[in-house]
């Protein structure tokens, strides 16, 4: 049986030019103030640019909620490739509108352990939702639980801890 390790699975490129126009097209739900059609569905990330120091956006699906904490969880999909991934990276304040609310907030990526039961819960509560997301992305993941949990362990989560 052919299975993929965690340090061979292809973590496919971002889209760019007229490719990367549909991944961009959510963000003027909220500039339409909009936001709330989503609800905690979608956020919209608002970070700095490493390179340009100017301020940028990216809609992110939310792949866990505390309640509790307030804290929205979501996964770079292109890994640390993600541009926004990398701006947070240099950067980790942000500002996060989930919904129709807006707060400051500091991200925090998880750790491998961390990020996969974030992600077993997201699995248990949208079971075709990870196998849908991650063809529709260009991932090659098997039907088998080990080819699964290779998966989530590639990925980067990343926690939006509200500041204050």
């Amino acid at each position: 049986m052919n299975t993929k390790t965690q340090t061979d699975f292809k973590i496919p490129e971002p889209p760019r030019g007229i490719k990367a126009i549909l991944w961009r097209l959510p963000i003027w739900l909220y500039r339409l103030k909009l936001g709330w059609l989503v609800g905690q569905r979608m956020l919209l990330l608002t970070h700095i640019g490493r390179k340009s120091g100017e301020p940028r956006r990216a809609v992110l699906e939310v792949i866990h909620y505390d309640p509790e904490t307030k804290t929205p969880y979501v996964a770079s999909g292109f890994g640390e490739k993600s541009q926004w991934y990398r701006n947070i990276s240099q950067n980790k304040d942000v500002t996060i509108q989930l919904g129709s609310q807006r707060f400051e907030a500091t991200a925090v990526r998880l750790s491998t352990e961390d990020a996969e039961k974030i992600f077993q819960v997201y699995h248990q509560k949208h079971p075709n939702a990870i196998k849908n997301l991650s063809k529709m992305i260009g991932y090659e993941v098997g039907e088998d639980e080990e080819s699964l949990t290779q998966f989530m362990r590639s990925i980067p989560v990343v926690a939006f801890q509200p500041q204050g």
